[in-house]
Parts: C-alpha cells; sequence; structure tokens
C-alpha cells in the first residue's frame, strides 16, 4: 500500500486549484488570510517570495506533517506593481497602460513541510495588443478584471488582449506547475 504524504494549496483561487489537479487529485484547500500589505519597498521578486511564504507558514503552522503549497503573483509594468483593481476605473487605467507594451508577471511559490521550506519564483514577459477604448470597456463588462492582478486572466478571455508570452503560461495564470513539480519532488514528496 502507498501512503500519500498530505498535500495542502494554500490558496483561494480556482486557477491555481485547477492547475494543480492536473498533477495531482489528492490535496486540499486550506486557505490563508494573511494581511497581504508589505511595508517595505521591494522587487516584485521579492514580494511574491515573501507573500508565498507568509500564506504557506500561516496553514503550515497548523499541519506540521503535510506539505503545504502558498503562492503569489504580481504583474509588473516598470516602476509599479499592478495589483488587483478596486474598481471599474482603476481597471480601465491599468489596461490603457498595458496597452501595446510588454509587462512582467512574477509568480513566487513557497513549499514548506516541516523545517523545510522551498521558496522560489517564476517570471514571464507578457505582449499585449494595441487596445482600443471600446475593446478595453467591453472586457471590463466581462466582469474578468476585477479578481486578477494587473486587471486581466490570460486563461479566460484576457487572451484576446495578449500578443505573446515569453516564459511560463502557468506562471501567468498563477502557479507554475512544472516548477512546483520539481519542487515538491525534491522535498521528498511523491507523486505516485
Amino acid at each position: 500500500m502507498i501512503f500519500l504524504a498530505r498535500l495542502i494549496l494554500a490558496s483561494s483561487s480556482p486557477r491555481r486549484r485547477e492547475i494543480l489537479k492536473q498533477v495531482q487529485h489528492n490535496f486540499e484547500i486550506i486557505i490563508s488570510d494573511v494581511d497581504e500589505t508589505i511595508e517595505e519597498i521591494l522587487p516584485p521578486e521579492q514580494v511574491v517570495m515573501t507573500l508565498a511564504s507568509k500564506k504557506a507558514h500561516a496553514v503550515a503552522k497548523h499541519y506540521p506533517d503535510a506539505y503545504v503549497i502558498g503562492a503569489d503573483t504580481v504583474v509588473y509594468l516598470a516602476p509599479q506593481i499592478l495589483g488587483k483593481p478596486a474598481n471599474k476605473v482603476a481597471a480601465k487605467q491599468m489596461l490603457v497602460n498595458l496597452s501595446g507594451k510588454t509587462h512582467t508577471v512574477y509568480t513566487g511559490i513557497s513549499v514548506i513541510h516541516g523545517s523545510q521550506e522551498e521558496t522560489s519564483f517564476v517570471k514571464t514577459d507578457v505582449t499585449f495588443w494595441e487596445l482600443s477604448e471600446k475593446e478595453i470597456e467591453h472586457y471590463i463588462q466581462t466582469g474578468e478584471p476585477f479578481d486578477k492582478a494587473g486587471s486581466y486572466g490570460i486563461q479566460g478571455y484576457g487572451a484576446t488582449l495578449v500578443k505573446s508570452i515569453n516564459g511560463d503560461y502557468f506562471s501567468v495564470v498563477g502557479l507554475p506547475i512544472a516548477k512546483l513539480y520539481r519542487t515538491l519532488q525534491t522535498m521528498g514528496y511523491a507523486f505516485f
């Protein structure tokens, strides 16, 4: 009989859940309600690694024998990190700013198992088409921008805004699954 270690995804994101299901069906969702405020000025890769680690730690302290995954994603258009828009006006401004430009999506992952912790990040460059005001307004009407960093989701209707990507598609969606898979294996998690 093979015993699979407990695997916990410390995220409420349905996108992360679906990505993880591609390689492992046997996991739990335990949401970490951590404060995502970062007091100091940090580069985007440090922001996502810090927040991913905070999320993983918040859950791992209650489940020391489990493998706990924390993740965080930001959109970076120099010199600013674009978070989730607060309203339609903020969403429109973000999309106007991204139009015709290349930005970078950073996703941090942190895996904690007992006293082990592996935290890293993946960055992917995304280039948008030039967007008309009508396209932006239509996209906002879909409702898709409001729970996503940078006001778009590449896995949904937002795919129509994207001209090209250079890097890991799954990182842009919110969970760099190939990197996570290898991290878990390195830490001793057995998928089979």
